[in-house]
């Protein structure tokens, strides 16, 4: 019988500082760039560009992050990471108090919070196995969604609430609280933290290269990386255009377009309270691949929309497919990798997600002039669609819970007695 997670001390104090840290994030994500625009009279190409400096360390460091995670202890990567930005965001009311505020400092805040960001993901999901067995995994990686889809509804409304009362500084430092408290619940776990035992010493572009290589020559992860490219790209076009899709075509008003977008974060929260008992009943593979259906399905509600009603239920269903896609997904990669090539093989992931955002916005944003707003929604939609023939032609479409043999010997990983005592 599985344990209730919530009775684990190491996996709460994980949760504790993931929900925390992602409260104050969402915070500043509406705080951030009202900051610079009110403020410093940033113009919009500024604050869309501050938005996008916080991604360039995915695709910078991106790949080395998992070579350098792997070869250190997860849990000090994690506090380090958390203090980076702590003291990154720090710097932002202290200057505003001592009224030396500008916006070169705010893009290199920028720049470290991506940077601690990646670090800290990638050195998460490479712990989380350490913490509690292969088959709690799943409820796991539930719990942490759910508190993502938690802070995606209160976050941004929370932050609107104390730039309004308070002024924007004040509410990044809300921001560097949350930083601190979650390296505080880090120093409370005390999981089995050591970093595996290399087989060989290799450079770093090589262990890189041999990261690469696991991901596409996987039988069952490199279906999910191809799957999460195509409907990233899509839905970075979809992120990047729904405010204005709301506001122009649809002609919603910001409280509204508030309103709808705080829906499709409860269909985040939906989708991580049934994701689990999904898995019983279909199997982890086949409800990756109703997830997959499910979000395609809302990414052509959203310009089917006709108003209100219509856009948050598109974004509903978008969610609510996404999170189970993302939760089973993670899990299933996270028990088919060697526990040596773990942070190599998230820190590849990361950098086909988030190396598609500004690629996905950019190409949105060059076809609304000949597709127009909902027409770029369509050819996202489309897209989605087409993201579920990697999964449906794989191993993926009859996978259940437990490793299989055969994939670790065409990755070119370790005997599978390496991956099964890894993975523990």
């Amino acid at each position: 019988m599985r344990r209730n997670l919530w009775r684990v001390p190491d996996y709460r104090n994980l949760w504790l500082s993931h929900s925390v840290s992602l409260i104050g994030t969402q915070v500043s994500v509406l705080a951030f760039p009202l900051m610079a625009l009110l403020l410093l009279d940033a113009s919009a190409t500024e604050g869309s560009m501050l938005s996008a400096v916080e991604f360039l360390p995915s695709l910078l460091l991106g790949l080395p992050a998992g070579a350098w995670v792997e070869r250190l202890p997860r849990r000090p990567v994690l506090i380090a990471s958390d203090v980076v930005r702590a003291v990154a965001m720090a710097s932002v009311p202290l200057a505003y108090a001592l009224d030396a505020l500008n916006l070169p400092l705010l893009f290199v805040v920028a720049f470290l919070i991506g940077l601690g960001t990646i670090f800290f993901d990638v050195a998460q999901l490479s712990y989380l196995p350490s913490l509690i067995d292969e088959d709690e995994l799943t409820d796991g990686n539930a719990k942490l969604e759910g508190a993502g889809s938690v802070a995606q509804l209160g976050g941004p409304t929370a932050g609107g609430f104390l730039v309004q009362l308070f002024t924007a500084p004040v509410a990044v430092a809300v921001d560097v609280v949350s930083y601190v408290l979650s390296a505080i619940f880090l120093l409370r776990a005390r999981g089995r933290d050591v970093p595996p035992e290399p087989i060989e010493q290799m450079s770093l572009r090589k262990e890189i290269a041999e990261g690469v290589r696991f991901v596409f020559g996987h039988p069952l992860v490199r279906p999910l990386a191809l799957c999460a490219l195509a409907a990233d790209l899509a839905f970075a076009a979809v992120l990047a255009l729904q405010v204005p899709y709301a506001a122009d075509t649809l002609h919603l008003g910001s409280g509204v377009i508030g309103v709808a977008l705080a829906v499709g974060s409860a269909g985040g929260l939906a989708g991580a309270a049934i994701s689990g008992r999904l898995a019983e009943r279909l199997g982890e593979g086949r409800t990756v691949l109703v997830g997959i259906v499910v979000f395609s399905a809302g990414a052509a509600l959203v310009p089917l929309a006709g108003g209100a009603d219509g856009f948050a239920a598109g974004l509903f269903v978008v969610y609510l497919g996404v999170v189970v896609f993302n939760i089973l997904q993670v899990t299933i990669c996270q028990t088919t990798t060697p526990e040596r090539l773990l942070g190599r093989m998230n820190a590849t992931l990361r950098f086909i997600s988030w190396g598609s955002v500004p690629l996905g916005a950019a190409m949105g944003g060059v076809l609304v002039g000949p597709l127009g707003v909902r027409g770029v929604l369509w050819a996202a939609a489309g897209v989605c669609a087409m993201s579920v023939l990697p999964p449906l032609f794989s191993r993926i479409r009859t996978y259940d819970e437990g490793p299989e043999p055969e994939p670790a010997a065409e990755a070119g990983a370790p005997p599978r007695e390496t991956e099964t005592e890894g993975a523990a």
